[in-house]
């Protein structure tokens, strides 16, 4: 009879995306792994398979917890652009008080020329991001709020690359006045 797991599976893949956010795919080890989520080697492995599994579960869930929060934050503002500028001010913060940095960018940088499929998977994450803006933007200009001139696709692009930017500027010397500085500026492409 089959051993039923002592742990929880989100609780603990929560803490590998946490090491991975921190120190990057390569620089992680399974030791290190085993260390932070408080389980058996033989436990990763037959939860999640090998490392590279582990991480692309990590990414996953990642994006779901991003995800989940830029929802809340768009459902419960006022406007359009105080959603876009409330996403915008919610990526900093977390990017700030979390390891350093944004773990898809992180992982964009880090791995997007080397692995094929977690290339595939932080392009669908970008690529979602800028659909939720696009949809954004639509709306906004649906209801006037936002310009109808400025083409909606472009200007998410446009917004999602400041968005991304915004993540890796977090891991330099920039404070806290000169970034919210570039989210206003960001934002009134959409005036």
């Amino acid at each position: 009879m089959a051993r039923s797991k002592e742990f929880d599976e989100q609780v603990v893949l929560r803490k590998a995306m946490d090491v991975f956010w921190a120190q990057g795919y390569e620089k992680t080890s399974m030791q290190d792994l085993v260390d932070r989520m408080g389980i058996h080697r033989r436990s990763i492995y037959d939860t999640f398979g090998d490392k590279h599994s582990l991480f692309v579960a990590a990414l996953a869930e990642y994006e779901r917890f991003i995800t989940n929060e830029m929802e809340q934050i768009i459902g419960r503002s006022p406007s359009v652009k105080r959603a876009i500028r409330d996403v915008f001010l919610f990526i900093l913060e977390s990017a700030m008080d979390n390891p350093k940095g944004c773990l898809s960018v992180n992982t964009a940088v880090e791995l997007s020329l080397l692995d094929t499929k977690i290339d595939e998977i932080v392009s669908d994450m970008f690529r979602k991001t800028e659909v939720m803006l696009q949809q954004l933007i639509e709306h906004g200009q649906s209801t006037g709020e936002v310009s109808s001139s400025i083409h909606a696709k472009q200007t998410a692009s446009f917004l999602h690359n400041n968005l991304v930017g915004l993540r890796v500027l977090v891991k330099t010397d920039y404070d806290q006045e000169e970034l919210e500085s570039i989210i206003n500026l960001a934002v009134r492409v959409l005036d």
